[in-house]
């Protein structure tokens, strides 16, 4: 499975982003989908995950009420929509797919996407 996520950027404290990950390769539909983020000096980060039909969702508790998963498999793309940003959002986000939904440690998952830089501004 390769994953690319898109839809990183600048935006003001309060905005929103929906960035995606977009697979190809393997039945994508397999796996399990999780987000982290990683800022810099910091440890990689869960923030979210979904199952392979997303019908189980996961969310850190940082996040959990800004943040919605979802994904589309008829066009193999996972999204994250980020509402209310804060500064602390700032980091570079990934996706990743496993074999077990829920998973909050990055050793569970097997592919990984090349990441996108999200900056939430003061």
């Amino acid at each position: 499975v390769q994953l690319q996520a898109s839809g990183g950027g600048l935006v003001q404290a309060g905005g929103y982003l929906r960035l995606s990950c977009a697979a190809s390769g393997r039945a994508f539909t397999n796996y399990a989908v999780g987000w982290f983020r990683q800022a810099p000096g910091k440890e990689r980060e869960f923030v979210a995950g979904s199952s392979w039909t997303g019908g189980i969702t996961t969310y850190a508790d940082t996040v959990k009420a800004r943040i919605i998963t979802s994904r589309d498999n008829a066009k193999n793309t996972v999204y994250l929509q980020m509402n209310s940003l804060k500064p602390e959002d700032t980091a570079v986000y990934y996706c990743a797919a496993g074999r077990f939904a829920g998973v909050v440690e990055p050793t569970g998952y097997d592919y990984w996407g090349q990441g996108t830089q999200v900056t939430v501004s003061s």
